[in-house]
C-alpha cells in the first residue's frame, strides 16, 4: 500500500524505513502504533482521508479505538497491533483464495475488482472477531459498534475465524459481558480514566 500510495517500488521504500528506523532508535524516539483503524486497500485509506479534514475525524474513530481496549480484548493495544499485523496477511490471502475459487479461476481483465469500498476495514473484522470469541457482548451489540448490518458482521467473523483457528490462538472469554453498546464504551472510557491516572 506505502508502495502505491508514494509511487515507490519495494527496495526503495524498504531502504528508507530502514534508515529512519535507525534515526528514530538513535534519537529515542517512539512511535506508539495505532490499530483505531488499519488498512489493507488503497482505495480504503484514500477514502477515509477524503472524509476527514483535519477538524473532524469520522464518528467511528473514539469507538474503534474503544473496542481494543486490554480489557476487551484480553490483550494490551501493542500485542494486538502486532496480531493484526500478523493475520492481516493469511487473511487477505484466504479471502483471495476464496473468491478465485467462486469466479472459477482469475479475475478477467478489466474487471472492477476492489474498487468498491468495504464498510468495514480487515482490521476491523480481525478485531471484531476477537471480540465475538471473547463474548464480550451480542452480535447485534457488535455489529451496531462497528457501524454495520449483522449480517455483514456475521460473514466477516466466518471469514476470520478459520484464520484464528490455524494460527492456533488461545481466545479466552471475557470476565464481563455487556448488555448493550452505551455499557461497554462506558465501561472502556472509566478503564483508560484509570490507566491515565495511574501513569500520571
Amino acid at each position: 500500500m506505502l508502495c502505491d500510495l508514494l509511487g515507490i517500488n519495494p527496495v526503495t521504500i524498504g531502504q528508507a524505513i530502514k534508515a529512519t528506523r535507525q534515526l528514530l532508535d538513535e534519537h529515542k524516539i517512539s512511535i506508539k502504533p495505532t490499530v483505531v483503524r488499519y488498512f489493507t486497500h488503497t482505495q480504503d485509506l484514500r477514502a477515509f482521508i477524503a472524509e476527514a479534514t483535519p477538524d473532524q475525524h469520522t464518528p467511528t474513530e473514539p469507538t474503534r479505538h474503544a473496542l481494543t481496549a486490554p480489557a476487551l480484548t484480553g490483550m494490551s493495544r501493542q500485542s494486538l497491533h502486532v496480531l493484526l499485523e500478523e493475520l492481516i496477511v493469511p487473511y487477505a490471502a484466504a479471502i483471495e483464495k476464496r473468491r478465485h475459487r467462486q469466479r472459477g479461476g482469475d479475475r478477467r481483465p478489466g474487471t472492477r475488482g476492489g474498487v468498491f469500498r468495504q464498510k468495514i476495514t480487515d482490521g476491523d473484522r480481525i478485531l471484531a472477531t476477537i471480540l465475538y470469541r471473547r463474548r464480550i457482548c451480542s452480535l447485534d451489540i457488535l455489529a451496531e459498534l462497528f457501524g454495520v448490518c449483522r449480517s455483514t458482521l456475521w460473514n466477516a467473523i466466518n471469514d476470520v475465524l478459520p484464520v484464528l483457528d490455524d494460527h492456533h490462538l488461545a481466545i479466552a472469554p471475557a470476565e464481563h459481558r455487556y448488555a448493550t453498546a452505551a455499557d461497554l464504551l462506558a465501561s472502556t472510557r472509566a478503564q483508560d480514566l484509570e490507566a491515565h491516572r495511574v501513569v500520571s
